[in-house]
């Protein structure tokens, strides 16, 4: 009974830990590192969220349509690392981004660099290839 108490735990344990392996993805299933992309747009919303910081930006094209972008950055540790506060990004900003498009949903992006209103740059991609 023992033995198999044992060995049903252990099996627990093992699945268990393969789970977060699985569960994380890697730059190109998500997104396309020769589909680079760039826009001009207002904030929307900011969500600190572990895995990734998102932010979503309503882009306006020449015609007036407005589309809203998700942005994904590194994880809000990492940013916060780099001496960024919650406050420096908020909805109602005005910023400009370059990324890499999704693979799926053509407005998403891994956004590696993003410049605030004022002109500086916020850094907080992470693990995304250069231009």
């Amino acid at each position: 009974m023992k033995t198999k108490f044992a060995m049903l735990v252990a099996g627990i344990g093992l699945l268990c830990g393969t789970v977060p392996g699985a569960a994380h993805h890697s730059f190109e299933v998500e997104y396309d590192s020769k589909k680079p992309v760039e826009g001009t747009g207002v904030v929307s919303k900011v969500e600190w969220t572990n895995p990734h910081m998102r932010v979503y930006v309503d882009v306006t094209d020449a015609n007036g349509v407005v589309t809203t972008w998700n942005l994904e950055l590194g994880s809000p540790n990492s940013i916060l690392r780099r001496g960024w506060t919650r406050g420096d990004l908020k909805a109602g900003d005005k910023i400009s981004f370059k990324g890499f498009g999704g693979r799926v949903v053509l407005t998403r992006s891994v956004a590696d660099a993003i410049t605030l209103a004022d002109g500086r740059p916020f850094t907080g991609a992470t693990g995304t290839p250069t231009r």
